[in-house]
């Protein structure tokens, strides 16, 4: 049976990490004493679950929690820390801090280290998340005992909509570009401007002009989407800017 752990303090050991070619101790009160910090664990780097849903929710919502007092969100896993470097870097996934729990002993610590042998994967970490406060666990979201690998609480969103029940979501905004093109960049500067993340995918190194046509309909570039919805080119941007800066007003 796992346990829930709130109000207990969060296990006293020593992370071997990496930075560079060389190696770096960090004992549990470097990353947790006098600190608000979320973190999340899960069951290995580069599972498809961890790199396609978990990391990059965090990662892109770790500007939020920073507006919170969240001093840090930290991801662990029992895998050595050459691995878990190359995760971050995979993931580009420089708003997290992935700490290896290699020998698994937090993970132990916290009751969380589970059998995975049916995958190879030996002894894991159970998903979960939780808020520490100084070293004291505040809060905690554990995912279900169930068969496989069940993942509907331990979420970013999840997490935030208990730190900030108010906060509203940053919006997921995605522009189709061309290099060159002096609309693309004034939408880009507009973006920027406004402090909204966004992704960029460039004319014939990201996509193709076919691939444009069938998502938005439209051949020429730029094309902005939010949150799923095709928002139209440079003009129709910015006149849906105005009206979201008009009702924040």
């Amino acid at each position: 049976m796992i346990e829930n752990r709130e109000g207990q303090r969060v296990p006293q050991i020593m992370f071997r990490t990496r930075s560079g070619s060389d190696w770096k101790d960090v004992q549990s009160d470097d990353i947790f004493a006098g600190r608000k910090v979320v973190v999340f664990s899960l069951p290995g780097a580069f599972t498809p679950t961890c790199s396609s849903t978990h990391v990059p929710r965090y990662n892109q919502l770790a500007p939020t929690f920073r507006k919170h007092g969240v001093d840090d969100i930290i991801c662990i896993s029992v895998n050595d820390a050459f691995v878990m470097n190359e995760w971050q870097k995979s993931q580009d996934a420089g708003n997290v801090t992935f700490l290896p729990d290699g020998n698994g002993e937090f993970t132990a610590g916290m009751g969380m280290l589970v059998a995975k042998d049916e995958l190879g994967f030996g002894k894991r970490s159970w998903r979960y998340s939780m808020l520490v406060d100084d070293g004291v666990i505040t809060k905690m979201f554990i995912e279900p005992e169930q068969p496989g690998d069940p993942f509907g609480v331990s979420d970013a969103d999840t997490m935030l909509k208990w730190i900030a029940p108010d906060e509203s979501e940053p919006l997921n905004v995605t522009v189709f570009s061309r290099e060159g093109c002096p609309h693309c960049a004034r939408v880009k500067s507009t973006l920027q401007t406004a402090g909204i993340d966004f992704d960029v995918l460039e004319l014939n190194t990201d996509y193709s002009e076919r691939t444009l046509r069938a998502v938005s309909g439209a051949a020429v570039v730029p094309q902005v989407f939010v949150n799923g919805e095709r928002i139209g080119g440079a003009d129709e941007f910015e006149a849906w800017h105005r009206k979201v800066q008009d009702m924040a007003a």
